[in-house]
């Protein structure tokens, strides 16, 4: 996943369609931010966030390589299944990090706060001049139970990173429904910004699948 790039740039840690609104429905629930890929047709999949007394459904886009079971090792290019946990959430208007991984981090949260997204966006990761991929915002995953090791990422060898995978926007709205990321979950505009608004620290994120996935 491309993000593990950004950690050389950033900080040493130890640890890469349409929508319906989400605005003012209030915060969500806790467990309820739901993710169903679809192998044979990756523009019919979809992410669903369930707040109090409503469900809202959003298109997502994958990894280019396809979708890896649920425990598997992490590789670029694929998007595993199973449960994750929000660790940081990222954008120009709001960082909310664990508090381990700030102190991981070797930097104070004031600098984290003021730089980190902003350096996150201006890697060109293509080296077409090309920057701000992340789009708006980047909600750090961890996966629950942690993944079995090696994990393996070009010549990222070992434990996993709090920047391994995440859902995050994108400069392109046309890569959100495809199976075209470097394994995170990407989404539009309007999702990132509505889900910037009321994910949490610790909220869980569930991603599924009916179509077969790689061990």
């Amino acid at each position: 996943m491309r993000s593990l790039l950004l950690g050389l740039m950033l900080v040493s840690v130890s640890g890469c369609g349409s929508s319906d609104s989400l605005s003012g429905r209030g915060g969500a629930d806790k467990g309820r931010i739901l993710i169903e890929l679809d192998g044979a047709q990756p523009s019919a999949s979809r992410g669903q966030l369930n707040l109090k007394g409503d469900t809202l459904r959003f298109k997502v886009g994958y990894g280019r390589n396809g979708i890896a079971c649920a425990g598997s090792t992490f590789e670029e290019g694929w998007t595993p299944l199973g449960t994750f946990r929000v660790n940081a959430i990222l954008s120009e208007d709001r960082f909310a990090m664990d508090p381990s991984l700030v102190n991981e981090s070797g930097k104070s949260e004031a600098y984290l706060r003021k730089n980190l997204f902003r350096n996150m966006s201006s890697i060109d990761f293509k080296g077409d001049g090309e920057t701000g991929e992340y789009g708006l915002g980047y909600i750090s995953l961890a996966p629950v139970p942690a993944t079995p090791q090696p994990f393996r990422f070009n010549t990222y060898d070992g434990t996993f990173r709090w920047y391994s995978f995440a859902i995050h926007g994108t400069n392109d709205p046309g890569r959100v429904g495809q199976s075209v990321t470097g394994g995170c979950i990407n989404v539009g505009r309007k999702v990132m910004t509505d889900l910037l608004e009321v994910v949490q620290l610790g909220d869980e994120v569930v991603i599924s699948s009916e179509s077969p996935c790689t061990p």
